[in-house]
């Protein structure tokens, strides 16, 4: 398979060792950066992560900053791309059997470094259950879709 990584430069560390794993699991990398400690803001590489999914230049993304949050928000905002927020391996595992998350966002300060690589193998392979979770993530496709009104139950 093929990711994308991005980073702030407060993931940078753990982007560096995702990319490491993956790799390790012979997955190719298209690595955007951050690569220094030097501040920059995360909307610049999640943009990037984001744009290699929504346009499938990639299989799967992975976005990392401090909290997560920023990374998250950032993913979200492109068509086709569902950013999921895990600091555990369960939610790696519910990430994809329940939402098809194709970003997985990483937190530097909340996702224990300990468990960075049981996160990420389970986040790859956790197949997607479909059945009553693809009716709910093509709720979230038509909600992107319109994006002005909720929709009717």
């Amino acid at each position: 398979m093929k990711f994308s990584l991005g980073s702030d430069h407060a993931g940078m560390q753990w982007k560096d060792k995702v990319k490491r794993i993956l790799q390790g699991l012979g997955h190719e990398v298209i690595d955007h950066g951050a690569n220094s400690p030097e501040s920059v803001d995360y909307p610049d590489y999640g943009s990037l992560v984001a744009s290699d999914v929504a346009s499938g230049v990639v299989d799967f993304g992975v976005a990392v900053c401090w909290t997560g949050n920023g990374m998250n928000m950032t993913v979200n905002r492109f068509a086709g791309v569902r950013g999921a927020l895990v600091i555990n391996p369960e939610m790696a595992k519910f990430a994809r059997a329940h939402n098809n998350a194709n970003v997985l966002t990483l937190s530097e300060k909340y996702t224990p470094e300990a468990d960075l690589e049981l996160i990420i193998k389970t986040w790859i392979e956790t197949p997607f259950e479909g059945g009553r979770h693809q009716r709910r993530v093509d709720k979230m496709t038509e909600l992107e879709q319109s994006s002005t009104k909720p929709i009717e139950s």
